[in-house]
């Protein structure tokens, strides 16, 4: 299978929270009760899930074949996908943790951080690292418009994989652009962006704020003098 973990299973929570999830989804009255007020009900509800709520199982290859269908359909001027995942194997873990210690030496950490950081190598039931290629030879299309074809395609990634009820997070950090990490995943001319790890939500989500207010980040066109 894609998915192993080392941590304690939370079963008898992990089926009760993911239908909850689902419900969720389902039952928010904002869309209308349509096949696309379902859809839009997924996004209205998508959140990141810390790893350690995550348990099996993991998305099936078939289903991180669909998350990545849908992480394809994210604006891309060109056509250039400039980005790709690499699927950390189970057996593939141990290996992670070495290259996570020696970023840990590298940059100072104590033995307490180090063990940390090794522990990060087994996130989730599903651990993939989002791969960027960024390309600044191609004037039709400038590097911003690149990065944004990137974070575009990894937000649709992140939503398919919580509208087939599975939590999922992305996470980066300094060890991203560190060359033990970073060289272990990248060819010339790639950056690594984040390592991605989803599961079966362990508990529900927390309340959100009062924050999701489109009033906020609407305003009319003011030219500039």
């Amino acid at each position: 299978g894609l998915h192993a973990t080392r941590q304690t299973p939370l079963v008898a929570h992990a089926t009760l929270a993911r239908k909850q999830s689902n419900d969720r989804a389902m039952d928010r009255t904002d869309p209308p009760d349509t096949a696309h007020g379902a859809a839009l009900a997924a996004l209205l509800t998508r959140h990141s899930l810390g790893p350690r709520w995550m348990v099996e199982p993991g998305p099936t290859a078939e289903q991180l074949a669909l998350a990545v269908r849908a992480a394809l359909r994210a604006p891309d001027h060109g056509s250039l996908r400039p980005w790709r995942i690499a699927v950390v194997a189970p057996e593939q873990r141990a290996a992670l943790a070495e290259r996570f210690e020696a970023f840990a030496r590298a940059v100072g950490k104590d033995d307490t951080e180090v063990a940390i950081e090794r522990e990060r190598a087994f996130n989730g039931p599903l651990l993939v690292a989002w791969i960027a290629r960024i390309d600044a030879t191609i004037g039709e299309v400038p590097m911003h418009e690149q990065w944004i074809a990137v974070g575009g395609a990894l937000a649709q990634f992140l939503a398919a994989l919580h509208a087939m009820g599975y939590g999922a997070k992305a996470l980066s950090g300094r060890k991203c652009t560190h060359p033990a990490v970073a060289r272990a995943f990248c060819a010339t001319g790639e950056q690594l962006v984040a390592f991605v790890c989803a599961g079966t939500p362990a508990r529900a989500p927390a309340a959100r704020s009062a924050d999701d207010d489109p009033g906020a980040m609407i305003a009319p066109w003011q030219p500039a003098a």
